[in-house]
This record gives C-alpha cells, structure tokens and sequence, in this order.
C-alpha cells in the first residue's frame, strides 16, 4: 500500500512543482504550457477582435471569464488533482504485466522525427474522434459533454470549457493511443500540443476560416460551429466530431455544413434549465434522470 501511497504524493507534489516552475518561467518556453496557452489565447482573441464573423457579438462574449476559468482549471488545476490517481493506475497495470509496451502494434522509435510526430498526432487525433463520439452516442457519457455543447455564444475560450469527467476519459484512451505505437511519445511532442490548442481554438473563435481545399482535412470555424448547433440532422445524435482532422467525419459521413452564414443556434435540447455556474454545470452530470 506505502507504494501507491509514495506515487500519489510523488505524481501530485510533481505536478504541482512543474505547474509553478511554469508560472515562474523555470520551464523551457517551447515546453511551458502554460504561456503557450496564453500566448495561443491571446493571438486567437486578437484575430477574433480584429476580423469577427459575428460582428453583433461582443469582445467579451456571453460566459467570457466562465470559459476563461475553465480553459486553466481543466489543463492545470484538475491535472494537479488527478495526476496522483493516473500514477497509481500505471502501477497497478505494471503488477498485472500490462505495460506502454505490452499492447504496441507498431514501434515508431526509430522513424525519421517528422514521421514520428505525424504518425503520433493523426493517431492520437483519430483516438479523440472516437471519443468524442462516444460521448454522443452513450447517453451517460452525453450527460457531461452538455457542459461543452451549454456555450451559447463561440470564442476561442470556449474551446476548453468541458466537463473534468471528459478529462478521466480522454486521457487513458490518449495513453493508450500511445501505448499502440509501442508505448513511444516523441521527444518533440510538445509541437503537437501547441498545434492542437492553437488548432482547437480557431475552431471555436469568431472567426470565418474554411481553410480552402484543406477543409477535407483540417477542422475549421465553419465546421464546428455545426458541431455545436442546437439543431442537428434527424436521426443524429450529432455531426463535425473533428478534433483537428476534418477528414474522420468525411470518411465516416458524419460531416455537416449546410450553410456558412455563422447565424446559427447554439446549444441543446432543454439547455434553458442547464446550469449557468461551474458548480452547477460539474455535478449536473451525476444527478440522476439528467
């Protein structure tokens, strides 16, 4: 027992000290997540002031500062909490011969470091997609990811306000997308991470970018604004599950844009007596008949 109790403090006092030695810039800049996530948010925010699709929309849009919160609760505060619990996993795994090795299909180590990173973003990227569905598709899954779809008004912001339970499911089956490719994660993975953040908030931003040919592959504003409207296709539980790659949802026909004026509804079905708090919107999820 003392070892899981060992890992739990370690992972969490690790985490916690990498958080602050971020804050305080004793963490190589092209690995500090995050200012990256600042400095993304910033430009992003910035090219929505400056060329806004909405233009009746405000710079500080409806739930601004409540996106705001989530956006560093999720990716540091929640992380700080939940690392622990993620490295007494890991153990537990490694005392029943389940390794990052035990479920490889294929071992990218020694590919050319560009094909790694690629190899490792399309693949992880396909990972989240399912996810995503599945978070669609099973109604007990579906009664947490209504915090996302509950934003009214797109901004980059928004991007990152989740409920934390997506956060327990999105990152073992990520860890397994890694454990796939012989339990290998690229020294440069950081790059894939600023691409997916800067990616993921274009998506979300005020801003009107198909991206030319290039829609057939990478998510765009136009795409996922579809993704969030409140209206959806009968028989569907949703469309536009692209995380960065638009082309999932054109291979599985689950793509959706059937106009580009941005003058769309958003949210879901009953979504006036959701709740407008943090508090409320993370334990709505557990109540039961939700």
């Amino acid at each position: 027992m003392k070892k899981y109790i060992d890992a739990f403090i370690d992972a969490f006092l690790g985490t916690l000290d990498w958080t602050w030695n971020s804050i305080v810039f004793e963490v190589p800049l092209y690995t500090n997540y995050f200012w990256g996530l600042i400095v993304i948010s910033l430009i992003v925010w910035g090219l929505e002031i400056a060329f806004p699709w909405r233009k009746n929309q405000a710079v500080f849009r409806k739930d601004f500062w409540l996106d705001g919160f989530y956006m560093f609760f999720n990716f540091f505060i929640f992380s700080i909490v939940i690392e622990g619990v993620y490295q007494v996993l890991k153990l537990s795994f490694t005392q029943i011969n389940i390794s990052e090795k035990s479920l490889a299909l294929i071992d990218i180590s020694g590919w050319a470091s560009v094909i790694q990173l690629l190899v490792f973003f399309v693949v992880l990227d396909f990972v989240q997609w399912l996810t995503h569905l599945s978070l669609h598709k099973y109604s007990f899954l579906w009664r947490f990811h209504k915090v996302h779809h509950s934003v009214k008004q797109m901004g980059f912001a928004s991007h990152l306000r989740y409920h934390w339970m997506e956060n327990i499911l999105y990152k073992p089956l990520k860890t397994f997308g890694v454990m796939i490719l012989g339990g290998f994660e690229p020294q440069q993975a950081f790059i894939v991470h600023f691409i997916t953040i800067a990616i993921g908030h274009f998506n979300h931003a005020n801003i009107k970018i198909t991206w030319g040919p290039l829609k057939y592959v990478f998510n765009n504003p136009v795409m996922h604004l579809y993704h969030h409207a409140s209206e959806v296709p009968k028989g569907r539980r949703g469309v536009n599950y692209a995380i960065s790659l638009s082309l999932w949802d054109y291979l599985f026909k689950t793509n959706y844009i059937p106009e580009d004026s941005g003058n769309v509804a958003l949210g879901f079905k009953g979504d006036d007596t959701f709740p407008k708090d943090f508090i409320g919107q993370n334990t709505y999820g557990f109540k039961k008949g939700q």
